[in-house]
């Protein structure tokens, strides 16, 4: 692979959702991931999450296997595994071991709660991630229950992309100074941070801890989604003077006294009001024609299969195809440094000869592990 992490390895111990994010974007971004599957597993071809990788399937209870992974993180700058605390230790491949044999490697853990808390044994989902950090609490309309926003904050915001970042970082430190570390990655505390904006505002006096009523969570009439005449949906974001000034010309109401009280929360009901009757007399194509591309802040609510087909998206080539399925394209984009075009995720194990033939191991002793089930 191409791209600016080119020459860096990564052994990824096969997992779902945030691990497998985090590696797809280091192989996006050019670095060699080396995809440890389980004896038996799949991987769809159409699934982003497992593109750009190499496999080797190994069985950790058959005789040897330990040994091969242990030789792939000699071999590696980072590794990747997304278990239960406890889970690497028991299989031999914890931190003391896997950094023992090489002292340069970053050891990325990926899990819910975090390797400590009261939590960290027990299982979890995104949405409860999120609910335990605060955030979930603030997603949703007036007066209703929170709305998980599908898996977005915790798995891949707060998780995988977290991750990322915390792998790259230490990568660097370890290239200056030769020193690895344990990354303990929590989707507590990533989603927490994520919400940075939100604390600082709480601080300032400037958000009700409440859902649903505030400048930026669908309590005000200019942020919000509004439903066309068509039935599709449409989405203002405009918050700045100037912007909110446009809003008002392009849909005829700058005349309306009422919507001089922008700021005032009290107002924001019956000003929403207004524009849901407003925006429901035109299907989204005619205020498409009316709003796009302008400084009120707005864009059509598109679907997953429209969002492909948009002319800006077109334009910048946001999504490809890749294994006969259209996925997003990797991001962000480099001046120097291209990244190559995506490849389809592997067959499980598919990799093994040449990924153990690249440690050393010569075709009697791959034979020989293969006989005997540690590598299928």
């Amino acid at each position: 692979m191409s791209g600016p992490l080119k020459g860096i390895r990564i052994i990824e111990f096969a997992g779902i959702g945030p691990g497998p994010f985090c590696a797809m974007m280091l192989a996006d971004h050019g670095a060699d991931v080396i995809r440890i599957d389980r004896p038996g597993g799949f991987l769809d071809p159409r699934d982003p999450l497992s593109r750009n990788r190499t496999s080797i399937a190994l069985d950790m209870k058959a005789p040897g296997a330990v040994d091969v992974a242990r030789d792939l993180c000699k071999s590696a700058d980072g590794i990747i595994e997304g278990y239960r605390p406890g889970v690497m230790e028991r299989l031999g491949l914890g931190p003391d071991v896997l950094i023992g044999d090489n002292p340069r490697l970053v050891y990325g853990r990926m899990t819910g709660w975090g390797q400590f808390g009261p939590y960290a044994q027990a299982a979890g989902h995104d949405i409860n991630y999120i609910a335990l950090s605060g955030v979930l609490h603030g997603i949703g309309r007036a007066g209703e229950r929170p709305v998980p926003p599908v898996n977005y904050v915790g798995d891949f915001g707060g998780g995988g992309m977290m991750l990322a970042f915390g792998m790259t970082s230490a990568l660097l430190h370890a290239a200056r100074t030769g020193e690895g570390q344990v990354i303990d990655c929590a989707m507590t505390d990533g989603s927490a941070l994520l919400a940075g904006m939100t604390w600082g505002f709480k601080a300032m006096g400037r958000l009700k801890d409440e859902a649903g009523v505030n400048m930026l969570d669908g309590g005000a009439h200019f942020y919000d989604t509004y439903a066309c005449a068509d039935g599709k949906f449409i989405s203002i974001g405009s918050i700045e003077p100037q912007f909110y000034a446009l809003l008002r010309q392009k849909t005829g109401l700058d005349a309306d006294p009422a919507f001089d009280a922008q700021l005032d929360p009290s107002q924001w009901g019956p000003l929403k009001d207004k524009l849901t009757a407003l925006f429901a007399t035109k299907s989204r194509d005619a205020w498409c024609a009316i709003m796009e591309m302008t400084d009120i802040c707005f864009a059509p609510v598109l679907s997953l299969d429209e969002a492909p087909k948009h002319p800006h998206n077109v334009a910048r080539e946001t999504f490809v195809e890749v294994g006969g399925a259209v996925q997003p394209a990797p991001a962000p984009r480099y001046s120097v440094t291209m990244n190559d075009e995506p490849r389809a995720a592997p067959l499980v194990g598919a990799d093994a000869e040449a990924i153990l033939a690249d440690l050393g191991y010569d075709n009697s002793r791959i034979a020989a592990l293969q006989e005997g089930g540690a590598v299928r």
